[in-house]
């Protein structure tokens, strides 16, 4: 479909350039090995049907990628293995301007913490569940009530600097000492600058979020006309770390419309190390694209709180399951053509891609994309992928100390004190 069709988004306008000969397809990583790289774009409990969320988390469990819980908090049951090996639990959780659903369980339970600062699909307009979809059960999950509607604001209300943003990575890695924190930024221009303050911020991944996929609850003249492509953002954010020598200390993942193996190959060459699934995962298992998620009426009851339409909701772990793995055979099959062995080898090369010189359409003739495609480091001097383990400070948290100092006390419960100075200088 997208190569017969006039091109519309950037990466149309891109052909890859191996620099060698092909190699057979089975020297390339596996396709386990590249599904650990895939994520699912950030859908909440409450915007999607309990069925749908838990089934999205069942498929990205058995792949070993990760879901991402979206903003509203999940079931404490959830985070228990199932019997038959099967786990609901989302390995992201996600923090956002409204809180919602955020409890000291539901970050413990995490292996990553996401901080939303926006969406792709609707860059600095906040978010909002209407009340026919607060039913108890999302109510109770928020801390709210049910069928009264809920708001998240454009802002975080404690975040209005780099510095308050850095005080809540600080604070969310103290909450879990072993999950790693990152921070969603939307596709738009400036979007380096502030990414390298998230990463001397001590952010551990960088999510970059490009307009074209988003929620379908999003309005009309959002989803039309707001945001910028993913491959611009990704593009500036990932020069701008490699220049100011921070990529080494981040990693860079990125969403917005992928469906197919060429997508992820060219956001890997243009510098990112995972990659996010959101509405076409959501075809696999059953969407019909009807635009109602807002409306509670969802035809397949993957976007509804009603129980009558719950019960149509035809998806199972195996659909995201064939498709996720579909699309990383075809990227086996696009690195085996580029004679590359692995994503790892192409992250950041801009030097296997180019643009194409064959346009027909007289709009599109004078496009020029060589600063997306540009290398930010001719020299081949910094690091153009992650090479830390975490991005911490190096500094032993107070809390520690106080912790091991008073274990005896807190294990045995006998009273005990300390005094000591600390100086915030």
């Amino acid at each position: 479909m997208h190569e017969s069709r006039p091109p519309s988004l950037i990466r149309d306008f891109l052909n890859f350039l191996p620099l060698g000969e092909s190699i057979p397809i089975d020297q390339v990583e596996s396709e386990e090995e590249i599904m650990k790289r895939f994520r699912t774009g950030a859908m909440s409990h409450g915007a999607l049907s309990t069925e749908a969320h838990e089934v999205v988390a069942i498929a990205m469990n058995r792949i070993g990628g990760k879901s991402n819980s979206g903003e509203g908090g999940e079931n404490s049951e959830r985070f228990k293995v199932e019997t038959n090996g099967d786990s609901k639990n989302s390995a992201i959780k996600q923090v956002a301007s409204g809180r919602f659903g955020v409890t000291p369980e539901y970050l413990s339970s995490a292996e990553q913490i996401e901080i939303k600062m926006a969406q792709g699909a609707k860059p600095g307009e906040g978010g909002q569940i209407p009340g026919p979809k607060v039913t108890e059960e999302i109510a109770s999950q928020r801390n709210s009530i049910p069928g009264v509607g809920l708001i998240s604001p454009p802002p975080h209300h404690d975040i209005y600097s780099i510095e308050d943003l850095a005080q809540l990575i600080y604070d969310l890695k103290h909450a879990n000492v072993s999950a790693k924190v990152g921070v969603k930024l939307v596709s738009e221009v400036g979007v380096g600058t502030v990414a390298a303050g998230v990463a001397k911020g001590y952010a551990d991944y960088i999510q970059i979020s490009g307009c074209e996929g988003g929620t379908g609850a999003s309005p009309l003249g959002s989803i039309k006309h707001a945001g910028i492509p993913w491959e611009m953002g990704l593009s500036e954010t990932h020069q701008v770390l490699v220049m100011n020598d921070l990529r080494g200390r981040v990693t860079l993942t990125v969403d917005g419309g992928f469906q197919r193996g060429f997508d992820v190959v060219v956001a890997a060459i243009l510098g990112a190390e995972e990659f996010g699934f959101g509405t076409s995962v959501l075809v696999a298992l059953g969407c019909v694209m009807a635009r109602q998620c807002h409306l509670n009426t969802c035809p397949v009851g993957i976007a509804s709180q009603k129980p009558e339409l719950r019960k149509k909701f035809p998806g199972i772990p195996e659909q995201a399951v064939n498709y996720l793995f579909s699309i990383a055979h075809d990227i086996r099959k696009i690195l085996a053509q580029i004679g590359v062995r692995s994503l790892d080898d192409i992250i950041g090369r801009t030097e296997f891609i180019k643009q194409k010189t064959d346009a027909d359409f007289n709009k599109t003739k004078n496009i020029d994309l060589s600063r997306i495609i540009a290398d930010p480091d001719p020299s081949n001097s910094k690091p153009r992928k992650r090479i830390l383990e975490r991005n911490n400070r190096n500094e032993d948290p107070i809390d520690f100390e106080l912790i091991n100092y008073f274990r005896k006390s807190i294990d045995e419960l006998i009273p005990n004190e300390i005094e000591s100075k600390y100086y915030n200088c």
